[in-house]
């Protein structure tokens, strides 16, 4: 059953929040805006909301996909403009490089209270009982294994393109298992579904906000307490021999951009600065999507149909 979107979202509050600067200029109307598109829905929904936002003040936009690891430079360069949903826990060292040398703005939070971690299904507290404990891996990894594992047990990481933060925890934490990267966001969907369906055995690198946490019943595995601090000091964590053996910081989810788009688009500068999203308000979108199958661009329509008085005051107060 398709979900009522105009009901089941709320109005972006957060976006009718901020006290706006005075109107800025257009600027350079006859090119178009380019906005990176990553690899996974919530992104792609945040995307096309900012994308239609600049649509309604004027501007071209032009949605050009991009790998998320690789697009820094790309931006740098003023090749893209703008990713409207950048989380911080897996940016490559590029990105900060090229921050740090006046290549990238940060255009402030995007606003959702993300959170990324191990994740399994509630199911298999019966056959790993120390769970959510993350000790009772070392205790219970084969039950976690499969043919191409054994005897390990098996961690479905994040696809290769976004890094290995499964691998690289495993291996601090000494625990017995085999990262295996997926395919794609829909890969690690596909497995969740196949497995809970089955009652099979599951281990993943997931995140929140993601509409899959409550439609397969996944919980965070209670990992050690990331911080800056483990990641920088061995002595930090419970491994005393490495760094990065607890679990992710809580990460902070951002917005970046070419740092020629104030100059060249004032108004769209502005429109980016002042966007945000909160969990509560995208991840039905993102079940839409991924569970109705519906499209991206037909779903994000319906709700900026829907609540128009929640966003249009931030085109508004950019452009008027």
């Amino acid at each position: 059953m398709k979900r009522p979107l105009a009901t089941a979202m709320a109005a972006i509050a957060g976006l009718s929040a901020f006290t706006f600067a005075h109107a800025a200029e257009l600027g350079a109307t006859d090119e178009p805006i380019k906005l990176a598109v990553n690899e996974w829905t919530g992104q792609q929904i945040t995307t096309r909301i900012a994308g239609h936002m600049l649509e309604q003040a004027g501007y071209k936009v032009q949605y050009v996909t991009a790998g998320y690891q690789n697009m820094w430079q790309a931006m740098a360069d003023g090749d893209l403009d703008a990713a409207v949903e950048v989380w911080a826990s897996n940016v490559p060292q590029s990105y900060h490089q090229l921050h740090d040398a006046g290549k990238l703005e940060d255009l402030g939070a995007l606003g959702l209270d993300a959170r990324e971690g191990f994740v399994y299904p509630a199911y298999m507290e019966e056959s790993c009982p120390g769970l959510p404990d993350w000790k009772a891996l070392a205790e219970c990894a084969a039950t976690f294994a499969t043919v191409e594992t054994l005897p390990e047990g098996r961690l479905l990481d994040y696809p290769g393109e976004w890094g290995t933060p499964g691998a690289d925890r495993i291996k601090a934490l000494g625990l017995p298992f085999r990262a295996i990267p997926a395919g794609s966001e829909g890969a690690l969907v596909a497995e969740f579904r196949a497995a809970t369906a089955q009652k099979a055995p599951l281990l993943a690198v997931f995140w929140q906000p993601h509409w899959a946490l409550d439609a397969f019943g996944l919980h965070f595995v209670a990992l050690p307490e990331g911080t800056e601090a483990c990641y920088t000091d061995p002595a930090v964590g419970p491994n005393p021999d490495v760094t990065g053996d607890c679990d992710f910081i809580p990460t902070r989810v951002f917005k970046a951009a070419w740092p020629g788009l104030k100059e060249k688009w004032p108004a769209a500068h502005e429109i980016l600065s002042n966007l945000t999203l909160s969990v509560e308000q995208q991840q039905p979108l993102m079940g839409a999507v991924d569970v109705d199958g519906r499209q991206t661009p037909e779903v994000v329509s319906e709700w900026l149909a829907a609540n128009e008085s929640a966003w249009r005051p931030v085109v508004q107060a950019a452009v008027e």
